[in-house]
């Protein structure tokens, strides 16, 4: 029995310091984003705020053109999570479905491309988009990542561990391919689909990289773009005006991994099966 208690303890402990841990940086952020300058970059530093300064946040708010960038924000994430839908799910399908001369070979090489870091095909991009006339505009934002290697490495998991027999039997009524992957496929990948698509969410919503050297002017730049101008201040860094601009960045990603935390760790369960 004490066993038991003592391992209990030691989980409760063990599980402490990782939320502590994951928790602590932001924690940190919205705190410094409520602090005066001095407060910000006192040395030792205070763990609390004695006068909390909302004022912060409308600083901000005013210092970029924060509601355009968000717009753009939102309209550059959910084109690339539109894309990656119609992309991403038939591709996992035909890899884990179907056989055909080369698919091995096309696997591995769509799965190499993952490890091709962006800042080495960033210039060739660059120069083909302003070639076309594309620089400063949405497609530029979007298309480049029109497609997830990932995305379609962990889908295509997912759909391997229906049982063919279910798929067969579909067939046997005459069901079509799409009708399969629509209405057998998805609903059971439905956690999968959900991760990814958090994933895509998130990985679109803070990219810097991209929106940097891809536009010049602020028509289409988006938050993570404007946050990062807010460094950049001829009084010097205002940390408290950085930190409430992060903290404005980051609520819709952590309000979304909200209410789709259930579905993600579904997901990488699934995925994890035999």
């Amino acid at each position: 029995m004490a066993k038991k208690t003592l391992k209990k303890i030691m989980k409760l402990v063990v599980n402490t310091l990782i939320a502590a841990i994951f928790i602590m940086p932001f924690y940190w952020m919205f705190l410094t984003s409520l602090k005066t300058l001095v407060e910000a970059i006192k040395v030792p530093p205070n763990f609390w705020v004695t006068v909390p300064q909302w004022i912060n946040y409308a600083t901000a708010f005013k210092a970029i053109p924060f509601l355009s960038m968000l717009k753009n924000s939102i309209i550059v994430a959910t084109g690339i999570m539109i894309c990656q839908f119609i992309t991403v799910i038939p591709a996992a399908y035909a890899f884990a479905r179907f056989q055909f001369k080369g698919k091995h070979l096309i696997f591995g090489i769509m799965l190499a491309t993952m490890m091709i870091p962006p800042q080495l095909i960033f210039l060739p991009v660059f120069l083909m988009f302003s070639k076309w006339g594309l620089i400063n505009s949405y497609a530029s934002l979007i298309l480049p990542f029109a497609s997830s290697a990932f995305g379609i490495f962990m889908l295509r998991q997912t759909f391997m561990q229906v049982p063919e027999e279910l798929l067969e039997a579909a067939r046997l009524d005459h069901a079509s391919e799409f009708k399969i992957l629509w209405r057998i496929m998805l609903p059971i990948a439905r956690p999968t689909v959900v991760t990814l698509v958090l994933f895509s969410f998130i990985t679109a919503w803070n990219d810097y990289f991209w929106p940097f050297v891809l536009t010049t002017n602020n028509d289409v730049r988006t938050l993570p773009v404007g946050i990062a101008s807010l460094f950049n201040s001829s009084s010097g860094v205002n940390y408290q005006i950085v930190m409430a601009g992060n903290v404005m960045l980051v609520a819709p990603v952590l309000i979304a991994f909200f209410f789709a935390q259930k579905q993600i760790i579904k997901g990488f369960t699934y995925m994890g099966e035999k």
